[in-house]
């Protein structure tokens, strides 16, 4: 059984799992239909979603729909952070209402970090760095321990959790404080925030995350379904819908009967359904009418899942060994020098790489290419053919590499000074 720990360092070696063991439906199936995609996306980085059909038929609609993700600053932002904020950026220039959350009361509660260091790796590793990278001012950035709204939403979540559940989901035990049990609710928070009145409503929302992050999307999911004020059960045969309300007021649950043209019981409504645009439109109409008696009609946040970048000396990234990534903030010249001293998937002699070729495929060095330096798939490919081939040997490419990260971080770091300017633009 594989283990998801989103406070944990997880590599998932196997990601065909996570497609029968939990649900995750295969994103190259609706990568067809995306304008424009991502690199992660033509490259097969992002490999799974729950729900984004949702997203991508607003998006491709001009209908409102959101992106979110939230970082805990309890230390360096880097590479792996870069990917999650490029994302958010990439939806939002299709049009979407960004949100980024510092995390800082999970931080506080899991890291024991101060709320002054919270703040400062807030502001100094993760907003900057997002603001570099291209995050509009349209969007929303914010501190969890600063929004009323977050910390409001997470108390009524907090009524429809329980402690079994929690325990299920992540492993909680008596050991585990109380404090951190309120950090998860507030992330379930954080990603249902989007769908508040003060932004607009109701809308598919896109959660960004490594497979290890799952477990905060299923329990957000489920407190979204359990929140709201109706159930919408469709019967077996695909023929009939049955809008439950038992907490509802009895008029609302009239009106939706009157407007579906569906029969009224005393405590749902059943509703004949012939295709899934009548299923569309009773959907809607159950929103509106929740929305009228003062219920969220909270969508269940969709998610992607990327792969997971490894650690510059194989295995895994971790945040306590500074030779396994570059972080945003690395000179630029010790940038470069970790890519030189970085695991390739060279051969052992120059002999049998020409005979042999590389393996580009276990390559740290190609993998930085891959995720973040070379935006030119055409190039890109030829790096692919030249490895695999043997004409290309490791010392040069590490070289090449190391110029393309020392170039980066220059420039980005550059822009991160510009963006210390622009604070106030994003209300900091």
């Amino acid at each position: 059984m594989t283990t998801l720990d989103p406070w944990g360092a997880v590599k998932i070696d196997n990601y065909s799992k996570l497609f029968d063991e939990f649900g995750i439906s295969k994103f190259d199936e609706l990568l067809g239909k995306i304008k424009n995609p991502h690199r992660y996306m033509r490259r097969h980085v992002i490999f799974g979603h729950r729900s984004y059909e949702s997203v991508l038929n607003a998006m491709l609609s001009g209908k409102p729909f959101a992106a979110m993700s939230g970082f805990m600053p309890s230390g360096r932002a880097h590479l792996g952070h870069k990917m999650v904020m490029e994302e958010i950026i990439w939806h939002q220039q299709q049009g979407g209402d960004a949100f980024l959350a510092i995390a800082d009361m999970e931080a506080h509660a899991v890291r024991g970090k101060s709320w002054k260091e919270c703040r400062e790796f807030g502001i100094n590793e993760y907003i900057l760095s997002a603001i570099a990278l291209g995050f509009e001012p349209g969007g929303h950035i914010y501190f969890q321990s600063k929004s009323g709204n977050v910390k409001d939403l997470a108390f009524e979540l907090g009524i429809k959790a329980n402690f079994s559940e929690l325990s299920a989901i992540y492993g909680f035990n008596g050991e585990t404080n109380i404090a951190h049990m309120v950090s998860a609710l507030t992330q379930s928070a954080d990603i249902l925030q989007p769908q508040l009145e003060e932004f607009g409503g109701p809308k598919p929302v896109v959660i960004p995350v490594g497979a290890d992050q799952d477990p905060h999307i299923r329990l957000t999911r489920g407190l979204a379904y359990k929140t709201n004020m109706f159930r919408l059960l469709v019967e077996e045969t695909g023929k009939e819908i049955s809008v439950r309300g038992k907490a509802a007021p009895k008029d609302a649950l009239k009106e939706i009967s009157k407007r579906t043209g569906g029969k009224l019981y005393e405590e749902h409504v059943d509703i004949l359904i012939y295709s899934r645009q009548i299923l569309a439109e009773v959907e809607s109409i159950v929103r509106e009418v929740e929305l009228k008696y003062g219920g969220y009609a909270f969508m269940p946040p969709a998610s992607t899942y990327h792969k997971f970048m490894t650690g510059l000396q194989g295995g895994k990234m971790s945040s306590s060994i500074p030779e396994s990534y570059i972080a945003l903030t690395d000179k630029p010249e010790d940038g470069a020098k970790k890519v030189m001293r970085a695991k390739t998937g060279g051969r052992v002699t120059l002999e049998e790489q020409s005979k042999l070729g590389g393996e580009p495929d276990k390559c740290s060095v190609y993998e930085l290419m891959l995720f973040h330096l070379v935006e030119d798939d055409k190039e890109l490919l030829e790096v692919y053919k030249d490895c695999v081939g043997g004409t290309r040997v490791c010392g040069n490419c590490k070289k090449y590499t190391a110029e393309l990260m020392r170039a980066f971080l220059k420039e980005h770091q550059e822009k991160r000074e510009m963006a210390r300017e622009r604070l106030r633009e994003f209300g900091l």
